[in-house]
């Protein structure tokens, strides 16, 4: 039974509860827009607190698992997937076995590039598969664990079963203090817009930064960043309720990430920033003042750098 939902500009905060446990789970985004660095990092947290809201000792384990779909445009694509050596950390990935770099555009398009990484702390996984969804779901369903194997039958179409990677991190036996563990979403994609006949790394990935170094900094800055953020919230919030009330914060809540998710910060060859909007929905286009204009404002407001790289490519 979901007890609470709470959105505020960088977190979304869930609570549900069954069975005298308590589950809270918290998707951090750390879009920290005066710190491009950390803004244009491609990593989501998601944070899974439990306890027992019924005076009694539960044991509690939690899976998660994301389908092959999230790395390619369509289900009839091949994927592959595998596993990276990562200090400290349990890293799963899945990627497009075509790796088709930038070459679509228009309308109802997905991402076919690149690579997506399902991370977490060695320590707090208890177990960790790459299969297919059925198999890994009622496996842990049934048992509390995974497959012990991976599917090595690769590559292969999403449709064929839905290749998951998976994880389940076990809290032991929860009592009435929380007890907690994280997850790192993150997504690579290599390279992210064709400017002028050339391809753009993602800001991130400006001074020669791989996969394993967006992984290990995420990592080691999590606790620190989830301070930041809800800091960050906070005043925000603040100052938006003082300008426009408690409606008006909400909205800016919601908008705040739909804004810069509808954007990508990538670097030009002499490492300026230039941030670009896309349109779903209107030929793909990119950088179309239609969007710059209402976007413009939260940036004018909270980092005019990012105003300036809205504004290069169309003066260019």
């Amino acid at each position: 039974t979901q007890k609470r939902l709470t959105v505020s500009p960088t977190q979304t905060f869930y609570v549900f509860e069954e069975g005298g446990v308590e589950l809270a789970l918290t998707f951090t985004s750390p879009l920290l827009i005066q710190d491009l660095d950390v803004m244009a990092r491609p990593v989501t947290y998601v944070t899974a607190e439990v306890r027992a809201t019924d005076g009694r000792p539960h044991a509690a384990s939690l899976y998660y698992d994301v389908s092959g779909e999230v790395a390619v445009n369509a289900a009839e694509q091949k994927i592959v997937w595998g596993r990276a050596r990562v200090p400290g950390l349990t890293v799963l990935s899945l990627g497009s076995q075509e790796q088709p770099v930038l070459e679509k555009r228009g309308d109802d398009l997905r991402i076919d590039w690149g690579y997506f990484y399902l991370a977490a702390p060695e320590g707090d996984v208890a177990s960790s598969a790459l299969a297919a969804a059925d198999l890994c779901r009622s496996s842990f369903s049934r048992e509390g664990r995974l497959p012990e194997a991976d599917d090595l039958d690769m590559p292969r179409s999403v449709a064929e079963g839905y290749p998951v990677a998976a994880v389940a991190l076990d809290f032991g036996a929860v009592a009435d203090r929380p007890a907690a563990r994280h997850l790192l979403l993150a997504y690579d994609d290599r390279f992210s817009v064709e400017y002028f006949h050339r391809k753009l790394r993602p800001f991130w990935r400006r001074n020669g930064a791989e996969a394993s170094d967006l992984l290990l900094a995420a990592a080691k800055e999590y606790e620190s960043l989830l301070a930041r953020c809800r800091a960050f919230d906070a005043e925000l919030m603040a100052d938006m309720t003082k300008a426009g009330g408690e409606k008006y914060a909400l909205t800016a809540a919601l908008a705040y990430r739909q804004s810069i998710a509808a954007h990508k910060l990538a670097a030009d060859f002499d490492e300026t920033p230039l941030f670009f909007p896309k349109e779903n929905f209107s030929n793909g286009c990119i950088s179309t003042v239609d969007v710059i204009y209402p976007a413009a404002p939260q940036y004018l407001l909270l980092n005019p750098k990012l105003v300036r790289g809205l504004l290069i490519p169309v003066l260019e």
